[in-house]
């Protein structure tokens, strides 16, 4: 039976991640990730999991990886510059199909930036990051109840169908509390065996195949259409939601704007909502279905536009898209107002 809870953006993540099966944590304190460290902590040695404070991020997320290949459900979780630090991994664990979650707390960046202070700069970095080329999952919650609903498909995914998956929050979701309803969360079975048991496996992160590293183009391609295909050809993956779909005016939003978004409907008439939940892969199909009859798509963004790219290549010249950008705060009602107006 679940109650209703006063919840931090952080918290949620960790309830929903030790719910889902996690029992491995490795992570290095950065702000505004912190409290997701913080709490694993406290809470890993309670339910027979393992906590480690590495000594950077390149060491955590190489340590969540090790662990999965080990047989546990396993995350870790940073900010910007632990993020950046994390790339080469995950191009890794993507070649190697190794199933870990990694949380992406964002802040205004490059560099230092603005510690305290949110943004959605990274959105372009989760999906192209590493080098070569990968698939990958990432997921955009708007609220505490999304950041606990969320993290626990990231979790599903990821050992579903042996890849990283990236939950892309930022400062305001990850620090702001909200009085919600938690919902009882399935616990998520591991889908792969433990390192030494099963096939020869390749862990080295060369291309290969049934074990062996490869070398020729066509084996190659026929390796990377594979990943590609497993993740993009899911029917589980992509998840949206649409509000007012017959509006002439929509608003495609992610993450924290979406919450202005909700704002705007309030006040503005004959506007709708296509709020992506998982960003990457794109939903297009469903954007391009949902904009066919729609005259203007405002895409309101805490950076200097990137999404609004994504949605300017599906759409076309169908409608008007317009970029409608802050920086370092969250996007406000009367900007997208008056681009409505």
């Amino acid at each position: 039976m679940t109650r209703m809870e006063l919840v931090q953006g952080n918290e949620a993540v960790v309830k929903a991640a030790i719910n889902a099966g996690c029992r491995f944590y490795a992570g290095y304190p950065i702000t505004p990730s912190s409290e997701i460290m913080h709490l694993m902590a406290k809470e890993m040695p309670r339910v027979g999991g393992v906590f480690i404070q590495m000594e950077d991020e390149i060491t955590s997320i190489a340590a969540a990886i090790g662990a999965s290949m080990a047989g546990k459900i396993a995350m870790t979780a940073t900010s910007g510059p632990g993020f950046s630090l994390m790339q080469e991994n995950i191009g890794y664990a993507a070649m190697a199909e190794i199933p870990v979650v990694i949380v992406d707390v964002m802040r205004v960046g490059p560099s230092t930036g603005i510690p305290t202070a949110p943004s959605q700069g990274d959105v372009m970095q989760a999906r192209y990051g590493s080098h070569g080329d990968y698939p990958i999952i990432v997921l955009s919650p708007s609220d505490v109840l999304d950041s606990y609903v969320l993290t626990a498909k990231a979790f599903y995914l990821a050992e579903k169908y042996r890849t990283p998956v990236i939950l892309l929050t930022d400062e305001i979701i990850g620090h702001m509390r909200e009085s919600v309803n938690l919902p009882n969360i399935e616990r998520v079975e591991k889908n792969m065996p433990i390192l030494g048991e099963g096939r020869k496996l390749h862990y080295t992160g060369l291309a290969n195949e049934n074990g062996f590293a490869i070398y020729e183009p066509e084996k190659y391609e026929r390796l990377i259409k594979r990943l590609f295909n497993k993740i993009e050809c899911a029917k589980d993956v992509i998840s949206y939601k649409i509000e007012n779909p017959d509006a002439k005016t929509m608003i495609f939003a992610y993450g924290s704007p979406y919450r202005t978004a909700k704002a705007v409907l309030k006040i503005a008439k004959n506007v709708g909502i296509f709020k992506a939940e998982t960003v990457f892969p794109f939903p297009e199909r469903a954007l391009k279905k949902a904009s066919k009859d729609v005259e203007k798509i405002i895409v309101p963004e805490m950076n200097v536009g990137k999404i609004v790219n994504e949605v300017k290549r599906v759409v076309g010249d169908s409608c008007q898209v317009v970029s409608v950008t802050k920086l370092a705060q969250l996007v406000d009602p009367q900007a997208i107002l008056k681009v409505i107006e």
